[in-house]
């Protein structure tokens, strides 16, 4: 359902200009086609939409499997082009459709620390299976790093417009 993507990347668009000082530095890293990983920090549950909003291609992520709990957070999150990974094993569903998307030439989106970070100060530990994927499927990765959504908590953040930072690195194999 990619017309719910494209609605849902409008808005936070639309909504990340009029309630955040959100700056996008080296959009013109991303390529224009081909297979492609996004990895980047995670910070907010807002951090999809964000990478959604900042990067000109549609992206296909992987998300933990405990978000497609109930059946309207399952459909939203699956209308949002995500699918379902099982954290800290190996998940060969998740890794055989994360394979058929870059197959196809698309952009995968990963959080490789496989939940969000306490900090922006300290990254966790990566999960390996971006590095698997780029290596099988000869994707290159696209480092983004992302700051600022931590204060998108509560209401107050919307009075304060927040500085919300992505920055795009060189893609590399």
């Amino acid at each position: 359902m990619p017309a719910f993507y494209y609605f849902i990347t409008a808005l936070a668009k639309t909504l990340f200009t009029l309630l955040t000082r959100w700056h996008v530095q080296g959009r013109e890293r991303v390529p224009q086609q081909g297979s492609l990983i996004v990895v980047a920090n995670h910070l907010n549950n807002a951090d999809p939409a964000v990478l959604g909003a900042s990067i000109p291609r549609l992206i296909v992520f992987m998300a933990k499997e405990e978000l497609f709990d109930s059946w309207l957070k399952s459909l939203l999150i699956r209308g949002y082009c995500a699918f379902p990974v099982r954290k800290g094993r190996v998940d060969r569903v998740a890794l055989t459709r994360a394979g058929a998307v870059l197959r196809q030439g698309q952009v995968l989106g990963m959080f490789p620390e496989g939940t969000r970070s306490d900090s922006q100060a300290q990254l966790q530990p990566a999960f390996r299976g971006a590095a698997l994927l780029a290596r099988r499927y000869q994707a290159p990765i696209l480092p983004v790093g992302i700051s600022g959504t931590e204060r998108l908590n509560g209401f107050g953040w919307v009075f304060t417009r927040p500085r919300v930072t992505v920055e795009i690195g060189e893609p590399f194999m």
